[in-house]
């Protein structure tokens, strides 16, 4: 039952992608699709199955659901000041396993601060995926990361609006190492205003709480 659910949706997916394309993309989409070869539906339908079910990946992120205290570190530009403040993060898996959900409190500058991010991993393209949105801003981060077992950490990379720079865009990296079930490090990479060189903005260390 639950297959034919999936394949009813996938049938929708592309129904509905196709409806809402006007006759000049629908053009585009075949001029521009030269190297398309006809797949064979068994084929697709597998691919699509392995493309919807959550793996070991998934598995590892549902290891760090729960409740998490973090201290947050930050710094404003490249061997400024350290700032502190105490933070605190809930990760929660949805859509049955394929996303991890976080929900982020603390401080900025005295000023209350929140976030939410969205991470998986997309089983087509070989990688991590994320995507960042909090109280301090307008718009959404998109990231892409890779994954190294040997070191147990995930290191996302994508670009950000730069408010300062109207109309720019600057690239960041997060890296996030997970020292073991209850206790992992976020640190974030971004360009210094002054040099335009990348330094260390940002860590959280977490622990989880009892």
């Amino acid at each position: 039952m639950k297959n034919l659910l999936l394949l009813f949706s996938i049938a929708f997916v592309f129904s509905a992608c196709e409806k809402g394309k006007s006759a000049t993309e629908k053009s585009l989409s075949k001029t521009d699709s030269a190297d398309w070869k006809p797949v064979d539906s068994a084929v697709a339908t597998k691919a699509w199955m392995e493309y919807a079910t959550p793996g070991d990946l998934h598995k590892m992120l549902a290891k760090y659901d729960g409740n998490w205290a973090g201290t947050s570190t930050m710094w404003m530009e490249a061997g400024g000041k350290p700032v502190t403040n105490p933070s605190e993060c809930t990760n929660k898996m949805i859509f049955g396993g394929r996303y991890q959900q976080s929900n982020y409190k603390g401080n900025f500058m005295g000023m209350p601060f929140e976030g939410m991010s969205l991470m998986g991993y997309d089983n087509a393209r070989k990688k991590f995926v994320s995507t960042w949105i909090d109280n301090m801003g307008t718009g959404i981060m998109h990231a892409e990361g890779e994954w190294n077992a040997a070191k147990k950490s995930l290191e996302f990379k994508g670009t950000m609006a730069d408010p300062a720079r109207p109309g720019k865009e600057c690239n960041f990296r997060e890296v996030y190492v997970f020292t073991d079930d209850n206790n992992h490090t976020m640190e974030m990479y971004g360009p210094d205003s002054k040099t335009g060189k990348e330094y260390k903005s940002m860590e959280i260390k977490f622990t989880r709480k009892k």
